[in-house]
C-alpha cells in the first residue's frame, strides 16, 4: 500500500517500532514522537481552516491555516451548478448573518455558484470579518500547485468523489491531500480512485465503541486507512457530543483511559497508520500528556495553542 506524505520520515519511525515491538510490548517506557520525527515534519490539523481563530471555510482561514505551518481542513459539498466548495453546514442559518427565513433553511445544494458568492459568511464572527466569501476548492488547488509544502484535509459532506477526483487529477495535487470520513467505506472507495493520497477515518466513543471498530479494521489490515483520528474530550468537558467516560485512575485526565490511548498508538504504528486524535478542549496543559502518551499528530480549533505547546515540548527534551 502507498503512504505518501512523510514517507521517508515517519516510515522510517514505523519500522524502528516493528523491529522492536516485543520488546515495547514488556517495556513501560512509551513511544515518543520527539523521538523520530522532526518538529517541522509533524502534522497538525486546523479544523475548518484555521479553528476559531477564522471565519471557517474562508480563503483568509486557509492562508492563515498555511501560516502557522499545519494542514487546514474543508468541508466539501458542491453548488446547484456542480461547483465543489467548502462549507460545513447543511444551511445558511448559522453563518450568514441576517439571513431571510427562506435562505435559512437552504444549503449549498440549492444555489449556484454565483448566488454563493455572493453570500457574506464572516459577518457572523464579528465585524472585522465581514464581506468574506465561500472558497471554491479549485482555488485552493491552484495554490497547493503552486506551493507543494502546502496540504490539506478534505472532509466529506456531500460530494461525488469521481467529480472531486477529476478536479485533485486536474491540478496536480494527489499527495498533498488527505480524505477525512467517519466511514471506512468512503475511504476505500477513494483509494481506488487516487491511490497517491492519504486517507484519515474520524473515530468517536468511548472505549468500547472504538475498540469494536479498531477490530474491524485490524481484520482487513487497515485496509484504504492511512491515518485515524480519535476524538479525546477531557473526564469533566461539558460537551454534549461527549461519549461517557470509561473508568480509570482518578489523575487520568480524558474520557478515554490512558491505557487505552497508548495502546491504540502502538497498534497504528505497527501497522504503518499515522496516529492523530482531535483533543476536544481550549486546555493547553493536556497536548504534553498526550505526546507522553504515544501521539503522533492533532486536530484542533486552537492551532495556535497546539504548535505553541508541541513547540514547547521538544524544547523541553
Amino acid at each position: 500500500m502507498i503512504r505518501p506524505f512523510l514517507l521517508t520520515t515517519l516510515l522510517a519511525s514505523f519500522c524502528v517500532f516493528t523491529t522492536s515491538a516485543q520488546d515495547a510490548a514488556s517495556s513501560p517506557k512509551t513511544w515518543n514522537l520527539r523521538d523520530h520525527v522532526k518538529i517541522e515534519d509533524i502534522v497538525v490539523q486546523s479544523h475548518r481552516g484555521a479553528g476559531v481563530l477564522a471565519e471557517e471555510g474562508t480563503m483568509e482561514a486557509f492562508d492563515l491555516g498555511w501560516k502557522l505551518a499545519t494542514w487546514p481542513e474543508a468541508d466539501l459539498r458542491a453548488t446547484k451548478d456542480g461547483v465543489i466548495v467548502t462549507f460545513h453546514d447543511n444551511n445558511f442559518a448559522r453563518v450568514v448573518k441576517e439571513a431571510s427565513e427562506e435562505l435559512k433553511t437552504k444549503g449549498v445544494e440549492d444555489v449556484t455558484s454565483a448566488e454563493l458568492a455572493q453570500l457574506d459568511v464572516g459577518s457572523w464572527k464579528g465585524e472585522a470579518f465581514k464581506g468574506r466569501r465561500v472558497l471554491p476548492m479549485e482555488k485552493v488547488f491552484e495554490l497547493m500547485r503552486a506551493d507543494r509544502r502546502k496540504h490539506i484535509y478534505m472532509d466529506v459532506k456531500k460530494i461525488e468523489f469521481a467529480h472531486l477526483a477529476a478536479e485533485v487529477r486536474k491540478h496536480g495535487v494527489e499527495k498533498q491531500i488527505v480524505l477525512a470520513s467517519p466511514k471506512v467505506e468512503q475511504l476505500r472507495e477513494w483509494k481506488a480512485l487516487v491511490p497517491e493520497s492519504d486517507t484519515l477515518l474520524w473515530m468517536h466513543g468511548n472505549e468500547a465503541k472504538l475498540s469494536e471498530e479498531l477490530s474491524a479494521l485490524r481484520e482487513t489490515k487497515f485496509a484504504g486507512v492511512t491515518q485515524i483520528q480519535i476524538h479525546v474530550y477531557p473526564k469533566d468537558t461539558k460537551e454534549k457530543w461527549a461519549p461517557p467516560a470509561d473508568p480509570s485512575p482518578p489523575n487520568n485526565l480524558f474520557g478515554l483511559s490512558d491505557t487505552f490511548l497508548r495502546k491504540t498508538g502502538d497498534e497504528l504504528r505497527a501497522h504503518g497508520v499515522l496516529y492523530q486524535v482531535f483533543p476536544w478542549t481550549e486546555r493547553a496543559d493536556v497536548i504534553p500528556v498526550l505526546l507522553d502518551l504515544g501521539v503522533m499528530s492533532f486536530a484542533t480549533d486552537h492551532p495556535d495553542t497546539v504548535m505553541r505547546e508541541v513547540k514547547a515540548y521538544y524544547e523541553r527534551k
